[in-house]
């Protein structure tokens, strides 16, 4: 007697962007309330839903997008892989992220590379529309930091384009972001998270097709990168060197990318000059310090007294 298929539980996909949904909103209110009420400890204000509204809007967009790029892609080659599943998060982003599950084995080179490179590629670009957005309706004002004042890490991209809105910020002040903008910040922090050349990461399935076995040599200076940004500049990085570890161990790969059919043969010239450009969008959208101030060392150096 032959088992009855599976069917796809399409209802928990729907579920869980509906739960991230509402947590990004609720995200979005603290940022939107930053906004509003930077100089000021104004009372209720009639824009601060919509636009938590938008800063949901945008940074689902950006997953969205991002999400569907892997997607669309393995449908285009055949690749049996499931709809996005999208993580509610806590009231800092609204959002862990999201992923697909890739259900069936990548056989050729050229289809790991797209199906790799489309997401963040997607990301990337609905995260820079967020921001140019974002900054042309953020604002200068004067800003005294203090003891409880929390400073955020600003990928390449968003200096050069807060130049390109402002100048040069005087000081004393600093820029009011949007709520759009924020989401953007956050948007450019997925993607160069997972653009990280490690293992299963998008970052390393681009590496692999490029590289080969190589790969593997890429992939531990990373991890030994990111044990080395958790103690200098932020611990996050540590928690997500250990997950990375813990699964790559549990699948029994040892940060060894699965192999290909056509494994010894180069990708051709497109794909190469892509890879160049992926290089490019990693470079603008990498934050090593994502929160100011919360460093190990920091804390380990002021723990003994120094």
């Amino acid at each position: 007697m032959l088992d009855a298929p599976t069917r796809p539980r399409t209802w928990l996909n729907g579920l869980l962007f509906v739960l991230t949904v509402l947590t990004t909103c609720i995200a979005g209110l603290s940022w939107s309330a930053n906004f509003l009420f930077f100089e000021s400890a104004a009372g209720a204000d009639p824009l601060l839903f919509p636009l938590s509204g938008l800063y949901a809007l945008a940074l689902m967009a950006i997953l969205v997008g991002h999400e569907m790029g892997h997607y669309l892609t393995c449908r285009r080659y055949g690749v049996d892989a499931t709809l996005p599943y999208f993580l509610p998060g806590p009231p800092f982003l609204g959002t862990f992220g999201a992923f697909i599950r890739i259900k069936s084995r990548i056989g050729l080179k050229r289809h790991l590379f797209d199906i790799g490179a489309n997401g963040p590629f997607a990301g990337f670009v609905l995260s820079a529309a967020a921001l140019v957005a974002g900054l042309a309706f953020s604002r200068l004002a004067p800003y005294t930091p203090s003891d409880s004042s929390i400073s955020f890490g600003e990928p390449l991209l968003f200096k050069l384009l807060t130049s390109l809105f402002f100048g040069r910020v005087p000081e004393g002040q600093a820029v009011v972001l949007h709520p759009v903008g924020f989401a953007a910040w956050a948007g450019l922090l997925v993607t160069s998270i997972n653009l990280l050349p490690i293992s299963q990461l998008d970052g390393g399935h681009v590496a692999y097709a490029v590289l080969g076995r190589h790969a593997r040599t890429v992939s531990r200076a990373f991890m030994a990168g990111l044990a080395v940004m958790g103690v200098f500049f932020y611990p996050g990085w540590l928690v997500f060197g250990a997950l990375i570890l813990f699964f790559d161990f549990k699948f029994k790969l040892r940060l060894k990318h699965p192999p290909v059919d056509d494994e010894f043969w180069p990708l051709d010239r497109g794909r190469k000059a892509k890879a160049v450009l992926i290089v490019i969008i990693f470079v603008l959208s990498f934050i090593p310090e994502p929160v100011k101030g919360y460093s190990l060392f920091g804390f380990l150096k002021s723990w003994i007294g120094v």
